[in-house]
C-alpha cells in the first residue's frame, strides 16, 4: 500500500523563518569556519568530490579522460581520491570500462535531469538502465512544478518508483533549493524526500540561477539530523553548484559539522558536487604545504 505523504508530514514541524535561519548560519560561519580551514580538512574536502562533468557537449573521449585522471591520481598526489565521477547516463558505460581507482563510484543524473520533466515509466527506465550499465549511484531531481503546485504525493510517489528502479544503486534526489524559494519549502522537501526512500538529498543542479545555498544547507542538514532521530536511518548530504572555492568547501563543511557531525564527514554520507573545485583544492593544498603560488590544472 502506498504511503499518504501528507500524513506523515504533518507529523513534523515544517514551518521555518528565512530570517533566522540566515542568522544561524552567520553564527556558525562567524564560530567554526576559521577553525576548519586546515589542509587536513582541504584534503577531506577533496575526498568528498563528485567530480562531475554534465555538458551537452561531452564526449566518450572526455569521460575517458576523467577516468584517466582519477586512475593516475595516487601516483602523483599523496592524499585520498575524489568519491566519484558524475556523468549524464550515456557516458556511464565509458566510465564503468575505464574507471579503475579503487574506492571511487560511478555516478550518474538521470530521471530526466535536470528538469524532470517526463513520464515517470521514462524517469524510472533511465534510472535503471544507468545502473544496468555500472552506475553506482543515481542523482535525479524531484518534479519541481508538482512541488510548487503543493502535489506532494506525486513528488513522492516519482521518487519511490525511482529508488526501487535503481536497485542497489544509490538515490540522491536533488531539491533544486534555489527554485524553492523560501525554508519552509526546503525542508518540506527534504523531509519529503528522505521519506520516499533517498539516500541522499542533495540541493541542486547548477543548472539555474540560484544553486547551492549556505542557507539550503543548513535546513536540509537539520532536517537529516531530526530524520535521524526520529528512524535511525542516516541520510546523506550532498551540496552542489557554484562551489568551487576552498573557502566554499570549508563553509558548507562547517555547516554539516555542526548539524551533523562526525559520523556524517566521510564520502559515505557527505559529498560535494563540483567541476573547477577539484583544481582549486589542490591549488590551496599546495600553497599552504610549500608556499609556492602554482596553479594546479590536473582535471
Amino acid at each position: 500500500m502506498k504511503k499518504n505523504i501528507l500524513e506523515i508530514l504533518k507529523t513534523y514541524n515544517l514551518e521555518l523563518n528565512d530570517q533566522e535561519v540566515a542568522n544561524q548560519v552567520k553564527e556558525i560561519i562567524a564560530s567554526d569556519y576559521d577553525s576548519l580551514y586546515s589542509v587536513e580538512n582541504l584534503k577531506k574536502n577533496f575526498s568528498l568530490i563528485d567530480l562531475t562533468t554534465l555538458n551537452s557537449t561531452d564526449t566518450h573521449e572526455r569521460a575517458k579522460s576523467f577516468a584517466d585522471n582519477v586512475n593516475n591520481f595516487r601516483n602523483d598526489f599523496d592524499m585520498p581520491n575524489v568519491a566519484a565521477i558524475c556523468v549524464y547516463p550515456y557516458q556511464v558505460p565509458t566510465l564503468n570500462e575505464n574507471l579503475k581507482a579503487e574506492g571511487v563510484n560511478i555516478a550518474s543524473v538521470a530521471g530526466v535531469f535536470p528538469s524532470s520533466q517526463s513520464y515517470i515509466e521514462v524517469k524510472a527506465l533511465e534510472c535503471k538502465m544507468a545502473v544496468e550499465k555500472g552506475a553506482d549511484e543515481i542523482d535525479i531531481v524531484i518534479s519541481i512544478g508538482a512541488f510548487l503546485a503543493g502535489d506532494y504525493q506525486t513528488v513522492f510517489n516519482e521518487i519511490v518508483a525511482q529508488k526501487e528502479a535503481c536497485g542497489k544503486g544509490h538515490l540522491k534526489v536533488i531539491l533544486e533549493t534555489g527554485e524553492l524559494k523560501t525554508a519552509t519549502n526546503i525542508r518540506t522537501a527534504s523531509i519529503l524526500a528522505m521519506e520516499a526512500g533517498a539516500d541522499f538529498i542533495k540541493t541542486s543542479t547548477g543548472k539555474v540561477p540560484v544553486n547551492a545555498t549556505l542557507e539550503a544547507a543548513h535546513i536540509m542538514t537539520q532536517a537529516i539530523a531530526e530524520y535521524h532521530e526520529k528512524t535511525g536511518r542516516m541520510v546523506g548530504f550532498k551540496p552542489a553548484g557554484g562551489i568551487s572555492t576552498a573557502k566554499d568547501a570549508i563553509e558548507f563543511y562547517s555547516i554539516s559539522n555542526r548539524n551533523l557531525g562526525e559520523k556524517w564527514l566521510n564520502n559515505e554520507y557527505l559529498r560535494i558536487g563540483a567541476s573547477s573545485l577539484a583544481n582549486n583544492l589542490l591549488t590551496e593544498i599546495h600553497k599552504i604545504e610549500t608556499g609556492e603560488e602554482k596553479t594546479i590544472t590536473y582535471f
